[in-house]
């Protein structure tokens, strides 16, 4: 207890935690998979809203600066994950800018076919290569456990996820990334579960292209638009297939040939949501600013702290994650046949984490509104639900449509 007193009255973030709504009594545990909405949002979405939107109506489209939000809001978080000005653009959903990213790395190695990803990635970035095979049939997936073991010279590109969804295990981007190219081969970096959390270095680490979401510790909201990032050497020759207007050199020339924005915007395909881009503002603001090594720190203070008192008080949860802070993100997995229902067992009590399948439960850690604290009071309900089997109640049984 004493331990999470001294650390919160020396955090150097703790005064964020302000900057965020929280409701009364909540831990939340789950900024991995939606974070908090800033404060900040509320005013920014009722500008958009009841002035660019209702008063100023197609006139915001220059007034407002919404058609240059993709590429303005890009260069605000490149610096977040490593990258500079005209690298990084936010535009559309993951999946689809993954989909732009996995033919964009194609047309780099026009004379490969080979896709190589982990049997462990999260789901859709597999669906996302199944689509890519749809359409060109002699392309081939491989999936493998040891990536970097598996990076042959017949590999065109490596798609690896930054942090595991799972088990938060972290990937080594500079060892991973010199292989490839040692190899021949073209990296995508999947940095869903690291943007906005630790330090990613994409140009000190020479990475290609990499694609995430803006909705987890990024704090955008819900179905926040996501981003593209491709390193400044690659724009010149790069393509991606979906030539939509957004992405022409001259887009109000309505030429009718598709002509390609010679920079980063080529990355773009129809028009963007823009009041999406404005609630995203507040949290990029807040991101921007912050030394990324301070958010780490943090981060693997919160985390060391959660494994070390539930492996304490509640040995019958086993650790899923790595116990070398280095090694993981900002999250914390442990496993248990009944994972479920413990999970909404927790929610109920103001703990809210999730559930992965088959028997995961998953606790996520933002540095930005947690405090050790938190950490503290968490375990102490999660022991008193195990050793109650509180979780056996019908109640909790139940699945929703997301889990």
């Amino acid at each position: 207890m004493q331990k999470a007193v001294d650390l919160d009255k020396s955090d150097p973030l703790a005064h964020l935690r302000e900057a965020f709504f929280l409701p009364e009594g909540m831990i939340y545990f789950d900024g991995n998979s939606l974070g908090a909405m800033p404060r900040a949002a509320l005013g920014i979405v009722s500008e958009a809203t009841q002035q660019e939107w209702a008063s100023d109506l197609i006139t915001s489209w220059n007034k407002a600066g919404w058609f240059d939000l993709p590429t303005r809001y890009g260069d605000l978080l490149a610096p977040v994950i490593g990258a500079d000005a005209g690298e990084v653009v936010i535009c559309d959903s993951t999946s689809i800018n993954l989909y732009k990213a996995l033919f964009a790395a194609l047309s780099l190695r026009p004379d490969r076919t080979v896709i190589l990803a982990e049997k462990s990635s999260f789901p859709t970035d597999l669906y996302m290569i199944e689509g890519a095979l749809a359409a060109r049939p002699e392309l081939e997936m491989r999936l493998v456990e040891d990536l970097a073991g598996a990076i042959t010279e017949d590999i065109a590109v490596v798609l690896v996820n930054h942090v595991d969804y799972r088990s938060g295990k972290l990937a080594d981007v500079a060892g991973i990334t010199a292989r490839a190219h040692e190899m021949g081969a073209v990296v995508i970096w999947d940095l869903c579960h690291s943007a906005g959390i630790l330090p990613v270095e994409l140009n000190l680490h020479g990475a290609d292209l990499a694609i995430g979401c803006t909705y987890k510790y990024l704090n955008g909201g819900p179905g926040a638009p996501a981003f593209v990032f491709c390193a400044a050497k690659h724009l010149p020759h790069i393509s991606q297939p979906l030539s939509g207007w957004w992405g022409h050199a001259k887009p109000f020339d309505f030429d009718t040939g598709y002509a390609p924005d010679a920079g980063i915007r080529k990355f773009l395909c129809g028009t963007q949501p823009i009041l999406s881009f404005r609630a995203l503002e507040a949290g990029l603001d807040i991101i921007s600013g912050l030394d990324m090594a301070l958010v780490r720190a943090k981060s693997q203070s919160l985390t060391a702290l959660f494994i070390e008192r539930v492996e304490a008080q509640i040995p019958a949860l086993k650790l899923v994650s790595p116990k070398d802070a280095a090694l993981r993100g900002s999250q914390v997995s442990f496993s248990h046949p009944q994972a479920y229902p413990i999970v909404q067992a927790l929610i109920e009590r103001g703990v809210v984490g999730d559930f992965r399948m088959p028997n995961v439960l998953r606790f996520g850690f933002s540095p930005l509104y947690l405090s050790h604290m938190d950490v503290v009071n968490a375990v102490e309900i999660l022991q008193d639900i195990m050793e109650n089997k509180t979780w056996e109640a019908p109640r909790f049984q139940a699945r929703g449509a997301v889990t």
